[in-house]
């Protein structure tokens, strides 16, 4: 093992000053806590696309290609929001989208229908259809095409820009870490964005062939995989690494 002379050898985790450590460990403490809840969020919204528990590959055609047989908001009503109404109203709702969703019955009766079970969310939640609008229902009540091309651009943006800054941080406190070879960090660190580029590719792939699907799993098992190691990597070196008094140097700077 050989090292670069230089006076910083307090440059890696297991010798990082206390506060600075103390800084990582809440970055670190935050973002593993909000990973686990983005997780349940997918299981609780993509997860339930097809109705059953757990995530799977038919959850991801139906969000992104849609299931073609029918509408979005059957499928909605048979999958995520099955929660939001009664077996026999939501029956009564996709009776009425598979026959067109006249607009005769809207006034009389299913604006009520929907005024009492779905506008709390869909009339003051911006980005989702406002359901006190007849035209916005309809559209949904016709053959579901999966996500939009709207919806797809405004998620894709915000998650690579917003996970990318995540990954970015978490990197670059992982950077530290010693006794790693420099290649396997480098491809540690490079994993959660070439996926997370995979991962939202495949979004738009799956929206013209269900083939695309399966990259869509390979891209969200890629990225959390690498970060999970960089996550108990910084954590185990900064409060349990066994390193006495030996000081180790500038962990970019080590040759391993």
């Amino acid at each position: 093992m050989k090292y670069t002379q230089s006076n910083m050898t307090w440059l890696n985790l297991p010798n990082m000053p206390a506060p600075i450590k103390a800084l990582f460990a809440g970055y670190l403490l935050v973002i593993g806590i909000g990973l686990c809840m983005a997780g349940l969020q997918i299981m609780l919204t993509h997860g339930m696309a097809d109705g059953k528990v757990g995530l799977s590959i038919n959850d991801i055609v139906y969000s992104y290609y849609g299931d073609r047989s029918g509408s979005t908001l059957a499928a909605k009503l048979n999958g995520s929001m099955q929660d939001k109404a009664p077996i026999e109203v939501r029956q009564d709702i996709i009776k009425w989208a598979e026959a067109g969703a006249p607009e005769a019955q809207w006034e009389t009766h299913y604006k009520a229908v929907f005024a009492q079970h779905c506008t709390m969310c869909h009339s003051q939640i911006p980005g989702i259809p406002n359901f006190t609008n007849y035209k916005e229902v309809q559209s949904v009540a016709e053959t579901d095409q999966g996500a939009s091309i709207s919806g797809l651009t405004r998620v894709s943006h915000i998650h690579l820009f917003g996970i990318s800054f995540i990954f970015f941080f978490m990197a670059f406190i992982f950077s530290f870490a010693v006794n790693i070879p420099k290649r396997r960090k480098m491809i540690v660190i490079a994993i959660p964005f070439a996926f997370l580029i995979i991962d939202v590719m495949s979004w738009w792939l799956t929206k013209l062939s269900p083939h695309f699907a399966w990259f869509t799993i390979i891209g969200g098992i890629g990225y959390s995989i690498a970060s999970a190691y960089m996550w108990f990597t910084s954590m185990f070196q900064m409060f349990l690494y066994k390193s006495g008094n030996q000081l180790y140097g500038n962990a970019w700077e080590q040759d391993l």
